[in-house]
Formats: C-alpha cells, sequence, structure tokens
C-alpha cells in the first residue's frame, strides 16, 4: 500500500468517509431475499461487538476522515443497547443515519429526535397486506406504515427501500410511486442481489431498463431525472408535482462502484469492503489484543476490489460464496 495517510483510500482513489455499521444479526423479520427460511445460526454474544466496542470502532474511523455513520442490521433496534449507541455515536462529528424495517419506530422516536439523527431508511417491499406478510413471513403491515407515516409527520429524510423481485412486486412499481404523490418520501427500488440461502436466480430480477421501461410507459413525458449527489448509489426522479421522489439502486446491472465511498462492519467486527465481496478482515480479535486496527482497516480498503467485489459478471454473482443479507448489514 502506499499512502500512508489518515484517510481511508483505496488503490483507484476513491476516498471512504462513508461507514454502514451491522449492530446484530438479529432481525424480528424473516425476508426470504436477506434471510434464510430455516433462519441462522445463533452465535454466542462474545463474537460481537459490545457498545463500547462499536463506539470505539466509530471512533477510529472518524478519526480517519468518516463523515458518515449508518446504523444497520438485522433489525438495529432489537439491539437491547442501542439507545445508548446512537446518543454515543451522536456526540461524534458525523451525520448519524439508521436503516430499520420499521418495526420499532415510534419506541425510539424521542431518542432520533434527542440523538439529532434525521435520515431513516425503512424496508417496505409491498403496499399490500397479504404480499408483505408473505415476503416478511411475518404480520407487521399497520405497525409499519403506522411508523412511516410517524416519521414523516416528524419531518424526517426518510427512504423506503423496495427489493424488486420478476413476479412478486414487480407490479406494484407504479403504486409505490404513487405513494411519492402525497408523501415526502424518496421510494427506491432496489434490483434482487444474491447472498447465502436467498436463492438468487437472475431471471427473478428487474433490471434498471425494465423498471424505467415501466415508468416511462406510465408516466411518459411527466417525470423528470433529479441530478444525483456525489457518492449516490442510486439514479433519482421524481414525478411532476409530486412531493417525493423515486430512484433505481442497479446493483446488478449498472454498478454505482466508480464513485462508492461506503465501508462495511459487520456485527463481529470484520470488514467487508463491498456487499458482494466474499472476503473479509476481522478487526475486532485485533482491537482486543490491544493493537493498532488503522493500519490493518487503511490496507484492507487500499486492496477493493474496482467493482462489485470482483464479480464482474452475473456468472460470477451466482457463484459467489457470501454470508445472508441479515448477517453483513444492509
Amino acid at each position: 500500500m502506499e499512502s500512508t495517510e489518515r484517510n481511508i483510500t483505496d488503490q483507484f482513489g476513491r476516498v471512504h468517509d462513508y461507514l454502514r455499521i451491522s449492530l446484530t444479526e438479529r432481525c424480528n423479520l424473516r425476508c426470504f431475499y436477506c434471510m434464510p427460511e430455516e433462519g441462522i445460526q445463533l452465535r454466542p454474544r462474545s463474537e460481537f461487538m459490545t457498545n463500547e466496542e462499536v463506539v470505539a470502532m466509530a471512533k477510529i474511523f472518524v478519526s480517519l476522515g468518516v463523515k458518515k455513520i449508518r446504523l444497520t442490521g438485522g433489525e438495529p433496534l432489537v439491539r437491547n443497547d442501542a439507545k445508548e449507541i446512537i446518543k454515543e455515536l451522536s456526540q461524534l462529528p458525523v451525520e448519524i443515519a439508521i436503516t430499520t424495517n420499521g418495526i420499532l419506530v415510534d419506541k425510539f422516536i424521542d431518542n432520533f429526535i434527542s440523538s439529532g439523527l434525521k435520515s431513516v431508511n425503512v424496508s417496505l417491499d409491498s403496499l399490500q397486506r397479504e404480499k408483505l406478510n408473505k415476503i416478511t413471513r411475518r404480520d407487521y403491515f399497520d405497525t409499519i406504515l403506522s411508523n412511516i407515516h410517524l416519521l414523516i409527520k416528524n419531518n424526517f429524510h426518510v427512504k423506503l427501500n423496495a427489493v424488486i423481485i420478476r413476479d412478486v412486486n414487480d407490479n406494484e412499481i407504479i403504486d409505490f410511486i404513487e405513494f411519492t404523490k402525497d408523501n415526502n418520501v424518496h421510494f427506491r427500488f432496489i434490483e434482487f442481489m444474491p447472498f447465502d440461502g436467498n436463492k438468487w436466480d437472475w431471471s427473478k430480477g428487474l433490471s434498471y431498463k425494465e423498471i424505467l421501461d415501466m415508468v416511462k410507459l406510465n408516466y411518459r413525458n411527466n417525470f423528470s431525472r433529479i441530478e444525483d449527489k456525489k457518492n449516490d448509489t442510486s439514479k433519482n426522479f421524481r414525478v411532476n408535482g409530486y412531493k417525493g421522489t423515486f430512484a433505481i439502486i442497479s446493483s446488478v446491472t449498472n454498478p454505482f462502484c466508480d464513485r462508492c465511498n461506503r465501508i462495511r462492519l459487520t456485527s463481529d467486527g470484520k470488514i467487508k469492503n463491498c456487499l458482494f465481496s466474499d472476503s473479509e478482515t476481522d478487526l475486532l480479535s485485533v482491537m482486543r489484543r490491544g493493537e493498532d486496527i488503522v493500519p490493518i482497516i487503511q490496507e484492507t480498503v487500499w486492496h477493493k476490489k474496482l467493482m462489485r467485489g470482483g464479480m464482474n459478471t452475473l456468472v460470477d454473482l451466482g457463484k459467489q460464496k457470501n454470508r445472508s443479507m441479515v448477517a453483513i448489514g444492509g
């Protein structure tokens, strides 16, 4: 590695200033694209980062130039000390955000407000009760919708994430966009990605082009492209006159790797350079030995692959070995 500066840069010149920390592998839903039907093997709590270790890790990454931290899971809010972690991280000079399934938002809304957390991503794969229950293998439809409206009412920046799967929820794309007519949310359509146990097959996926063709057919010239932010993973749009916006995240067919600034830290303290990566670097064991993890962070990210963790084709993606999504962190 050539760079010795106190930042996190890879060999392609990409500066990594956005850290996504998974707080837990546990979740109160069982979404089939995220978690195997049989669940995942539970491990001893000692294998995962403590409250203090999460904060200590975050402080080190912030010292290396990280400007934004997003908490993920699993479902981060099922962790018993989630409120304390959010409060501690809010003291750092970074933007704090969270990705959740929405079930426990009402229990945390005061914590979010007092901590200055304003950006909340909520998974919402259907606007139909029976279909959402089938996707999640649980029945929390009313709670999730109620908490989304609670976030909107309290002026949070709300992003709604739907993994679009053929013959499952692809017929709701226009309904999702119509949800933005009267609700100030950013609805994002995510291409179906491969993870352990989700029986991925690209024939089940819808591409960026297919989704956009559906939008063009329905809205014709009544929608427009919105300028993307510097490191956006999504291609953003708005229907003219609608309060909210929508976007497509084309991780499979049209990846955004050239502008990636993200690092993922799993709940057991390992760096994953990419969601698609089949390699990891253990930081937690090194930290627990009292050793400096900074050189390891820099060295690991320096060797980040140019695109999709080195998985350059759909054939590569179908053969990769990876964790379940729930065990990585969204």
